[in-house]
């Protein structure tokens, strides 16, 4: 696969851009709605729905109704409810009341499946989203858990005429938790669950027995491979599947309640009725299944239309309060980590195997929904808020990749502290300092409808309060740490302290530049020579050199040929002191300058410093598509997170920085900097049998 020069510089790239303002390059893809990312970043349940029983399920009223009646169930169970569609050409992930009346009423909206969606976007029409769109909707939001009517299957026949829905192949390959009342009884679910199993997806009766239920009968004459009893057993099984980085999804079958099962007879016989006229008629493909839900819907007397509402609310029910117990686990989970024994410790007594020391933002970013925005009045549009900063950013990837991570950093005690630390519970923030005369770093931007900054406002002086004298409080973490990151927002007399400690302790020091301006801070001084490792971008390193006194080009090459000898040339005067630099290369990839080890570079840390062979490793960047970005603010450090994890369990050079590749990668595809997703197994290497790995080229270093 062609290597997407322009998308890769993304994934490497090193400067600061915040989330919000890819997200709206972006945005003809996705736009989550303000109360959807509220509640995603305070850690809060959402329910993701699909909109095909609004624009081609039900007549109007009664899809506006049921809709309106489905959202408000999920709220009155504790979550929010992101009902999924696309208005004019772009996804929404979440719809306000108006865009809900839209699809509702509309006569030319698209049923919109996988393979639909490149097609309406890019002809900016509207539509309703089938389970397959809605799922990789909700997954590309974070959102993991689903609530529909019944999936899609293989279509009776299906054996000859290979029609088989969508639905299925997306639940083989998109980590969603999809609850339905099962299979559309019009469909072949014997076949249906023989392919589900072939996809590996886990499908689950909810209750107490494995019968698996066909839509508007609680029984199929089918059993499912397990069940789960209540909320709690099926968000374990939930936060196992997505534990586990399966990357498929979990169905779970809930049955009609009892007493709309009644008529599931009448309904049946009725739908073989409909079947035989869909033939008789020669309806196919996407057709079908309206047509025969309105032939049903007429020969019951709108009976089945009653029982599909009533199943409709009850996985609405049951599927929110799945997700608030998966919520409350997660959460759980992430509190029992960060007031575990050691996060719990007073400064002096706690340990962690890596300690960050770095900046934390709260980002808002103000879109206008008009092409020109009017100064001095108020402008129609959206504001979308998240967390980020580069060091909170390395902790948060180094957390979700299971290492004991201290964060040091400092907020201010106000409201924006007390949302990121809230969405910060998987991590140990006992380091962090409320600061009750000062303001948490944030970050404003106001972008009009197309993408462009107007005006952007930035107060991070609350950095400055990440002070020597703070943290020498944290020594003895400091002294039993296997590695200490700094990222460039901190002061430069509290980076010249850790390099002084961390040198008469032989502690190994990475340093991330942040951006060009601030990458000169450790080489002010003699600091830099206690720096075992680096991740600057090219420019970063020019700027490094250049504070050393060493001559660097007015111009930055374009070439591949060239970047490397540039590259090379540049770090060969750092590396007469740190171990190894890892020079992020944007569309060209990225370079490993250090030890040359068999064939390789050692980046396990040196004992002792010696005469050294040295060489460059360099790696060309993964391919990935458009579609499949997000956002690219948290890339570079969930790379440098990942390789810092690597390094710390004794991975081999390739590994460490596949498993950086993958991190970066996982974070382009999800809303937030560091993906919510981002496990271990999801940047294991040997699991993800998709990724074809070039062949990295070896440079001398004289």
């Amino acid at each position: 696969m062609r290597i997407l020069r322009q998308v890769s510089a993304l994934v490497l790239r090193r400067e600061i851009t915040t989330c919000q303002k890819t997200m709206l390059k972006k945005d003809c893809l996705l736009r989550i709605h303000p109360s959807v990312s509220q509640a995603m970043a305070e850690n809060k349940p959402v329910v993701a729905l699909e909109s095909t029983i609004i624009t081609h399920g039900m007549p109007y009223p009664h899809n506006l109704r049921t809709a309106k009646e489905v959202e408000a169930i999920v709220r009155a169970e504790g979550a929010t409810p992101a009902t999924v569609g696309v208005i004019s050409g772009e996804v929404h992930v979440g719809l306000s009341s108006e865009e809900l009346d839209h699809l509702a009423q509309s006569k030319i909206s698209q049923k919109v499946s996988r393979r639909d969606l490149s097609y309406v976007i890019s002809k900016g029409l509207s539509g309703g989203t089938t389970v397959s769109a809605t799922m990789i909707a909700a997954h590309r939001a974070g959102i993991p858990v689903f609530v529909t009517g019944g999936i899609g299957g293989v279509h009776r026949d299906g054996e000859n005429s290979l029609d088989i829905s969508a639905d299925l192949t997306e639940l083989g390959r998109t980590p969603i938790a999809v609850i339905s009342a099962g299979v559309k009884s019009i469909l072949d679910i014997g076949r249906t669950l023989e392919f589900l199993e072939t996809q590996g997806v886990c499908v689950a009766t909810y209750g107490q027995s494995k019968n698996f239920p066909a839509f508007f009968s609680p029984q199929s004459g089918f059993r499912s491979a397990c069940h789960v009893s209540n909320p709690e057993e099926a968000a374990k099984l939930i936060a196992s599947s997505l534990s586990l980085g399966l990357q498929s999804g979990v169905l779970l079958a809930v049955p009609i309640p009892e007493e709309h099962a009644a008529s599931g007879q009448q309904i049946e016989d009725a739908i073989k009725i409909a079947v035989a006229e869909a033939r008789a008629e020669g309806v196919m493909g996407k057709d079908v299944t309206p047509f025969i839900l309105q032939k049903v819907s007429a020969l019951t007397q709108g009976k089945s239309l009653q029982a599909n509402i009533a199943l409709i609310h009850n996985n609405a029910k049951v599927g929110s309060q799945i997700a608030c117990a998966l919520s409350k686990q997660m959460n759980d989970r992430g509190l029992k980590r960060q007031t575990s024994p050691k996060a719990s410790k007073s400064p002096s007594n706690s340990d962690s195997n890596i300690v960050v020391i770095g900046g934390i933002n709260v980002d808002f970013i103000a879109k206008g929904k008009t092409k020109a925005l009017k100064f001095g009045q108020t402008n129609p549009g959206s504001v979308c808020q998240s967390f980020g900063g580069v060091g909170r950013n390395i902790a948060d990837s180094l957390s979700r990749l299971g290492q004991e991570t201290l964060f040091i950093s400092a907020t201010g005690a106000d409201s924006n502290s007390d949302a990121v630390l809230n969405y910060c519970k998987h991590m140990d923030t006992s380091g962090v300092a409320r600061l009750k005369e000062h303001s948490t770093a944030t970050y404003c931007a106001v972008i009009t409808e197309s993408g462009e900054l107007s005006l952007g406002l930035g107060d991070m002086d609350i950095h400055q309060q990440i002070t020597e004298h703070y943290v020498s409080q944290f020594k003895t973490q400091l002294s039993s740490a296997t590695l200490v990151c700094l990222d460039g927002n901190i002061p430069t007399s509290t980076i010249n302290y850790v390099c002084c400690f961390a040198e008469k302790r032989n502690i190994n020091v990475w340093y991330e530049p942040t951006d060009s301006e601030k990458a000169c801070k450790p080489f002010l001084s003699n600091a830099w020579k206690s720096l075992s490792y680096s991740s600057p971008n090219l420019a970063e390193l020019c700027t490094m050199n250049k504070t050393l006194g060493v001559k660097t080009p007015e111009v930055l090459p374009s070439t591949l040929d060239e970047t490397l000898s540039v590259a090379v040339a540049l770090s060969r005067p750092l590396l007469e002191h740190l171990h190894c630099l890892v020079v992020t290369l944007g569309a060209n990839g990225v370079l490993l300058c250090g030890e040359y080890d068999e064939g390789t570079v050692n980046l396990q840390p040196r004992k002792q410093k010696r005469k050294r062979q040295l060489c460059g490793l360099h790696y060309p960047a993964l391919a990935v598509t458009p579609e499949e970005i997000m956002n690219v603010s948290g890339a570079g450090d969930s790379l440098a997170g990942a390789l810092m994890a690597g390094i710390v369990l004794g991975k081999d050079t390739d590994s460490c920085v596949r498993m950086g590749l993958l991190a970066a990668r996982t974070s382009l595809a999800s809303p937030h900097p560091i993906a919510p997703m981002l496990t271990l197994d999801a940047v294991n290497p040997n699991k993800v049998h998709t990724q074809t790995w070039p062949k990295p080229s070896l440079v001398w270093i004289d």
